[in-house]
């Protein structure tokens, strides 16, 4: 996915790893970084399947793990989907603030009884140090207890792992010799040895993310920094890159939708995973109707608010394999067109862009781009439904970490209910609408 940093990122990424302890070489950090095209292959989640994202503060952010489920969620409308964010800032594999693992995995976990676990930890239990066995082997322990327990507890379960995000050596100089992110990718390879030896899904999180760094913090020194402001959180250009690594890992397919037609022959040449219908084609106008299958990916697109996002999607080529929503017109007479969706103007095109295909996705005033916008709005209201639940109502008043009262029962039913009418919402908001598109000729 990241073809564009890959020499960069396995040069960055050998030089920061050398002196840790297991060793990165430059072949296993080219794989990881290029995410080669695959062949199609089935969707990692099932009809029915339950998802719990687990880990630290990166995962209490409530950012990739959004991406992932509004990515899921708009491409797959019809699926019977559900998502439990359950990151605590500041766990490391034997727990943290929020208790012990065995509490954290039995109450933010197995009571969930999720089919489909992700795990992203590390970045805590590195200690922001230079490479020590000792807290290696800390961190190998526990995620083993970690992976043993969830296989044990939950039968047939899939596991994702996910590799410790970058901490940013880029942008800023490194705090000692080899950097931070050194001793993370050396942890990453535990990560990988463990997926290898249990047979579960792996992503690497960290290399993208350096990769696009790496790129950005040519193209716009200042910006670069914002991908991960504090050096430890991303920012939503960062958050995107991960949750980009992670559906890539799940085999995403890449098109929203794909629309040829050709005007000359007045036929329509491709339509996937769409529907066109009410052709007319005149001399001076094209219009049809149709209707996709799905949304475009509903991600923080505002240039004016997410400057970094729109660095990281330049720097990458992130849209074209997740979010491909293209519109392409051959056999054109004239030179201009203007473009109107649902008699809304969208724009002025040449017959040059047209017979190449636009990029839809990219324009943040189509219809279906304010419908994902409402659909991630719907997906962040969800989210924080159930963690005031959980984390305002059941972790602070829960005796010996689990035990509530009757009112605080009825407060947490109460939030239940209202995160269950958000994600029917949130279903409607993602049913497919059929558009109307009208391009008309200017010269």
């Amino acid at each position: 996915m990241y073809r564009k940093s890959i020499a960069i990122a396995a040069a960055l990424i050998a030089i920061s790893s050398a002196i840790c302890t297991p060793s990165v070489s430059n072949a296993q950090v080219s794989d990881v970084a290029v995410n080669r095209p695959h062949p199609k292959r089935q969707f990692y989640l099932h009809n029915g399947d339950r998802v719990v994202f687990y880990g630290d503060s990166i995962t209490d952010q409530r950012m990739y793990t959004l991406y992932i489920e509004s990515y899921c969620v708009s491409r797959f409308p019809r699926m019977n989907l559900s998502f439990v964010h359950s990151g605590w800032g500041g766990d490391r594999v034997t727990g943290g603030g929020g208790g012990d693992i065995d509490l954290r995995l039995r109450r933010d976990v197995l009571i969930y009884k999720p089919t489909v676990v992700t795990i992203c930890l590390g970045m805590n239990d590195a200690s922001y140090r230079p490479y020590f066995q000792q807290g290696f082997n800390t961190y190998f322990t526990g995620y083993r207890h970690i992976i043993d327990t969830l296989l044990t507890k939950l039968p047939g379960v899939r596991i994702t792992l996910l590799t410790t995000p970058a901490f940013d050596d880029v942008t800023h100089p490194q705090g000692f010799s080899g950097g931070y992110n050194g001793v993370l990718t050396a942890y990453s390879e535990g990560v990988k040895s463990l997926a290898r030896e249990y047979g579960l899904t792996v992503t690497d999180t960290n290399a993208p993310l350096v990769a696009v760094m790496a790129r950005s913090v040519v193209a716009d020194p200042k910006l670069a920094g914002k991908i991960i402001p504090d050096r430890v959180h991303p920012g939503y250009g960062g958050h995107i890159v991960m949750a980009s690594a992670v559906l890539e890992a799940w085999n995403a397919p890449e098109t929203v939708a794909d629309i040829s037609i050709d005007a000359a022959e007045r036929t329509v040449a491709k339509a996937e995973n769409t529907r066109i219908y009410d052709l007319e084609i005149t001399p001076e106008k094209i219009i049809f109707t149709e209707k996709d299958d799905s949304l475009p990916w509903p991600i923080d697109r505002d240039p004016s608010k997410n400057m970094d996002t729109m660095l990281v999607l330049q720097q990458t080529d992130l849209a074209a394999s997740l979010d491909r929503f293209a519109l392409q017109i051959t056999g054109l007479g004239s030179t201009e067109y203007k473009l109107k969706i649902d008699g809304q103007d969208i724009g002025l095109f040449s017959k040059a862009d047209l017979s190449n295909g636009i990029d839809l996705a990219a324009l943040p005033d189509i219809p279906q781009n304010k419908e994902a916008a409402e659909l991630l709005a719907l997906t962040r209201k969800r989210g924080n439904l159930h963690n005031k639940r959980w984390r305002e109502i059941q972790t602070l008043h829960a005796k010996n970490g689990e035990e509530v009262t009757a009112d605080i029962k009825k407060q947490m039913d109460d939030l239940d209910l209202q995160e269950v009418a958000a994600a029917k919402a949130q279903r409607l908001a993602a049913a497919p609408r059929a558009h109307k598109y009208e391009l008309t000729a200017v010269r």
